[in-house]
C-alpha cells in the first residue's frame, strides 16, 4: 500500500516525516506532479502548474511558489520577473498523493495574460467564452 493509502484511516494529527511523504508522492514518468494554486483568502483557483520534488522542497524552504516549466526545462519562482508573487500559506497533497494544492497570498496577477486567474475561458455545451479582460501588466 502507498504512503497516502496508509493515511486514509489515520486520525487528525497523525504525522509523517516530510521525506517519507515526498517519497510517497506519485510523480509521472517525467518526475512531475500537477499542482493547483488557489488564493488562500478568496478560494479562487488561480492556476495549474507542474512541480517536481526539487520545486516542492524549494517552495517549502523559500515560502514562495516554485514550479517546473516543461517548455523551458527549468525551475521558476512565480513572480521572479513580473513581481506577481505567490507567498505560500499551505501546501496539501490529495488522498492519492498524485496532485498538490497550494494555497497562496497572490500579489498581482496569477496569469501571464495579466488576468487574476488562468481559468478565464468558460466552456459549455456549445461555446468557449472569455470571462475576463486581459490586463496591461501595470
Amino acid at each position: 500500500m502507498s504512503t497516502f493509502g496508509e493515511l486514509e484511516n489515520a486520525p487528525a494529527g497523525t504525522t509523517l516525516a516530510l521525506a517519507t511523504a515526498l517519497d510517497g508522492l506519485r510523480f509521472n514518468d517525467q518526475g512531475l506532479i500537477p499542482s493547483i494554486t488557489q488564493d488562500a483568502d478568496s478560494g479562487a483557483v488561480l492556476m495549474m502548474a507542474w512541480m517536481d520534488r526539487t520545486a516542492i522542497e524549494r517552495t517549502l524552504e523559500d515560502g514562495y511558489a516554485w514550479y517546473y516549466s516543461r517548455s523551458r526545462q527549468a525551475y521558476w519562482r512565480k513572480g521572479e520577473t513580473s513581481g506577481h508573487t505567490q507567498k505560500l500559506v499551505t501546501l496539501h497533497a490529495d488522498c492519492d498523493g498524485d496532485t498538490l494544492l497550494l494555497q497562496v497570498e497572490q500579489v498581482g496577477h496569477a496569469c501571464h495574460t495579466y488576468r487574476p486567474s488562468c481559468f478565464y475561458i468558460e466552456l459549455d455545451s456549445t461555446l468557449a467564452t472569455v470571462r475576463s479582460d486581459p490586463g496591461t501588466g501595470d
